[in-house]
């Protein structure tokens, strides 16, 4: 498949690989015409403060259950907040709300989960800027908004920046087609903080201040019965299939990996649309998946199928460093 070979060229190495070189051309006009978008931006403010959560990578690095945190710790202090985030994968151009039994053809998987996770109003649509409005006048008590995934979107002024890596760092260092690069390292200047999901990177600038996060396993639920529940102990032994459609399925095999468990590996690119032929490799064995993957996969699979969440484990420091620039700047 060509994007987990573009995947494999992009982050395996530090360098451009040969099979890359007919793309440099390319990076270099992406960079042209993304730093044109950004000066051509006209950022327009929301009535509430705003958090980013982004990566200058492309791929999932954690966005996700780093949105959940914040939303979980922000609330314990007395925040309302909101959450909106594109939809990616669904057909939601214009503003709309997302509830937990949502499909994800028409929301997309990852607001699905934020929905079910978070306990507080998420809207998606392409316009964050639209989306953020429409979010306020539904829910006029809320009074911070997340912004998943749009450190991109400079059409939405921002208070807070944070920026995702997972182990994988920047890969080859170079921008889009030939490497994993939505914008140059440079560009981690401007944010205020960058979150390690793995081993940090050594080119990341070390001023800055960086914080590691931890995605610690809960236990296992039945796709098709929630309440029912399990521990890896249980599924030790047993004809195991993992499947993991995210922005790095290796993860989540490392994770498995390390609850003891032994199983067949079945990566899928981030965000794909599963059909029940996708899962017929699991036919009288057990099928192991991640949130994400469930939202999308439910009814598809008569099998046995369990499905790991994770919680994200991140230093408290990190909140009260956004607690202090958000007060910081209504004061100003």
């Amino acid at each position: 498949m060509v994007a987990r070979w573009l995947q494999r060229q992009w982050f395996e190495q530090r360098r451009l690989s040969p099979a890359l070189w007919l793309l440099a051309p390319l990076a270099g006009l992406y960079s042209v015409v993304a730093a044109r978008n950004r000066r051509q931006a006209r950022p327009e403010r929301l009535a509430v403060q705003v958090i980013v959560i982004g990566n200058i990578t492309v791929g999932g690095a954690g966005k996700t259950p780093l949105t959940l945190w914040l939303a979980g710790q922000l609330k314990e202090r007395g925040w309302r907040p909101g959450i909106v985030s594109r939809g990616y994968g669904g057909q939601g151009l214009l503003p709309r709300p997302v509830k937990p039994d949502s499909a994800a053809v028409d929301v997309g998987d990852e607001p699905i989960l934020l929905a079910r996770r978070s306990g507080v109003p998420v809207w998606i649509g392409r316009d964050r800027v639209a989306v953020g409005r429409a979010l306020l006048a539904a829910h006029p008590d809320v009074n911070v908004v997340l912004c998943d995934d749009g450190l991109q979107h400079y059409r939405l002024a921002r208070d807070v920046e944070l920026a995702v890596f997972d182990g994988r760092g920047a890969g080859n260092g170079w921008r889009l087609p030939a490497g994993p690069l939505r914008e140059p390292l440079s560009r981690l200047a401007a944010v205020d903080a960058v979150i390690c999901n793995g081993s940090p990177d050594d080119r990341l600038p070390p001023a800055l201040p960086r914080f590691e996060m931890h995605l610690r396993a809960g236990e296992f639920y039945r796709l098709d019965d929630p309440e029912q529940r399990c521990f890896a102990d249980d599924l030790a032994g047993r004809n195991l299939h993992a499947l993991a459609g995210i922005g790095d399925p290796e993860r989540f095999f490392r994770t498995l990996e390390g609850l003891g468990l032994a199983f067949n590996r079945h990566p899928f690119p981030d965000h794909h649309a599963y059909s029940a032929a996708d899962l017929a490799f699991a036919k009288g064995g057990v099928l192991l998946m991640t949130e994400k993957d469930a939202v999308k996969c439910a009814g598809l699979t008569a099998d046995e199928t369990w499905v790991l969440p994770v919680e994200a484990e991140l230093s408290p420091a990190l909140i009260d460093l956004i607690l202090e620039k958000l007060r910081g700047r209504q004061a100003a």
